[in-house]
């Protein structure tokens, strides 16, 4: 008579276990992203410092338009890279946060679909 019950109690426990570590991934990914973008924004101001500077000095419009496009041209370029790897670190976190949840959701198909199968039947 206590079966149900400590099925119940047992999926309660699995289901906590799996909210917390897929919070403690979530905390992981997120850092990990927080620190692409942060290396992302420190080498995006540098550029920006180095290509000031560089138009500081310069006397010439047509040597202006070449560091000027040589900027937009790599800015870009790394604009485009820093997003595909931030998609594809937002794409691990997704999986990586669900999965503990689709095992635990193998766990409770498994335990609750004899039983409901067996109810139909009556």
């Amino acid at each position: 008579m206590n079966q149900p019950f400590e099925t119940v109690q047992k999926l309660g426990k699995d289901s906590f276990t799996a909210t917390v570590k897929a919070l403690e991934v979530a905390t992981t990914g997120t850092q990990a992203i927080a620190v692409e973008t942060t290396d992302y924004v420190k080498k995006s101001f540098e550029q920006t410092a180095s290509t000031f500077e560089k138009l500081v000095g310069v006397k010439a419009l047509d040597k202006v338009i070449e560091i000027q496009n040589d900027y937009v041209k790599s800015a870009y370029e790394g604009f485009v890279a820093q997003s595909t790897k931030t998609g594809e670190l937002y794409k691990k976190l997704a999986q990586d946060s669900f999965a503990p949840f689709n095992a635990l959701r193998a766990v409770t198909q498994s335990t609750f679909a004899p039983a409901k199968s067996t109810s139909r039947a009556k």
